[in-house]
């Protein structure tokens, strides 16, 4: 189990648990299961670029525990499709590339098993202020 949790409810609705997160870096676990799968019994493209997404943004939002939560929301999100989603859980790695006060870029990487490299994004992202 995650000491982490992922406070989102559409990733939490995926089965989405968080293996590592640090400053500028967030590994994303995805299991993949029929509800994830597209006509062609493959992971569904849709389903790979919310992972890409959340792990890219997630990679500039971490927070100590004991410091208040940060929160964003994507501007931008480019996403390069590679090769088809086929095994049991997709690892996404999502890496902080240069922050700012209110801006932030990211990438991220989709892997299958920890064995294939199925997709890749990069995105823009603001930081959003909390109520």
């Amino acid at each position: 189990m995650s000491q982490f949790a992922v406070d989102n409810p559409f990733l939490e609705t995926l089965g989405v648990s968080i293996a590592q997160w640090q400053d500028g870096y967030v590994e994303l676990l995805m299991p993949i299961d029929a509800s994830k799968l597209n006509r062609q019994g493959v992971l569904q493209g849709g389903a790979i670029a919310t992972l890409l997404d959340a792990a890219a943004g997630y990679a500039g939002l971490y927070a100590e525990p004991d410091a208040p939560k940060r929160h964003g929301f994507t501007l931008s999100l480019t996403t390069n499709y590679l090769d088809k989603g086929l095994g049991d859980f997709v690892r996404a790695k999502g890496f902080l590339e240069r922050g700012g006060r209110s801006i932030f870029f990211s990438r991220a990487e989709a892997w299958v098993d920890d064995r294939l490299l199925i997709a890749s994004a990069q995105g823009t992202f603001k930081y959003s202020r909390t109520a």
